[in-house]
């Protein structure tokens, strides 16, 4: 059987069809690999089809007039990406970059929408998926206009947790790394300003940093600080 077979099958938007139902979808979509630091589609780019990261990691990202890179997130294996252009047929607004070795699965865009109209399922969990990337991205705005950079880098933090995190016996722990210029380009600060404000959030007991992980240790303060609050959607 077909590897982009297992691929579709743990994608969550396509969690209600049947294997035959997945497997039809197989045969309409194809399969490219990226390597690392090569980019997958620029702004300006028509776009022709939705995309599902099969393995590795992309990272996705504007460049503002002074030519400096916002990152805007990552993506993470079984996960679509660039379906809103897909969805209504308009360009590119961002770039999409492989950060590490990646395949991806292209459906295109004539395909995404029939399976929208056969199959309410997805549609369904597509228009969920749009809904909770605009209130990330809403609740992302709130916290670059009004706070200042220590309480951005708490609050993404938090949303890391949210999506990354995994509870220990020292609190949750943020199980993918990221680096101190990652977290820079996220919160719109400077690699210095990130790596002080996480070494002082240590010292104060909020946060414990080892081998590049960070676990949060006091997320009730963190919250506190912030006025962080979690999305209330079902994650997709």
């Amino acid at each position: 059987m077909n590897e982009k077979y297992w691929y579709l099958k743990r994608c969550p938007v396509f969690g209600d069809l049947t294997p035959e139902q997945i497997q039809l979808l197989e045969t309409q979509c194809y399969v490219s690999e990226f390597q690392r630091g090569e980019v997958i589609y620029l702004p300006g780019d028509l776009g022709s089809s939705a995309m599902l990261l099969a393995r590795g990691r992309v990272r996705i990202y504007h460049v503002t007039q002074e030519g400096k890179q916002a990152l805007l997130g990552f993506v993470e294996p079984s996960e679509l990406f660039g379906e809103l252009s897909a969805y209504n047929g308009s360009v590119r607004e961002e770039y999409a970059e492989a950060s590490e070795d990646s395949l991806v699965v292209l459906l295109p865009r004539e395909v995404v929408g029939r399976m929208m109209v056969e199959h309410p399922s997805v549609s369904m969990r597509l228009t969920a998926l749009f809904g909770l990337r605009l209130k990330r991205i809403e609740r992302r705005l709130k916290s670059l206009l009004f706070r200042s950079s220590r309480e951005r880098l708490m609050h993404m933090l938090l949303e890391l947790s949210e999506r990354y995190g995994r509870p220990t016996e020292d609190g949750i722990l943020i199980t993918r790394k990221f680096s101190h210029q990652d977290m820079a380009s996220i919160i719109g600060a400077t690699r210095e300003t990130v790596t002080i404000t996480l070494g002082e959030l240590q010292e104060e007991g909020v946060l414990q940093i080892a081998r590049r992980r960070i676990t949060l240790k006091d997320t009730d303060a963190m919250i506190v600080a912030t006025g962080f609050g979690p999305l209330q959607m079902a994650r997709t």
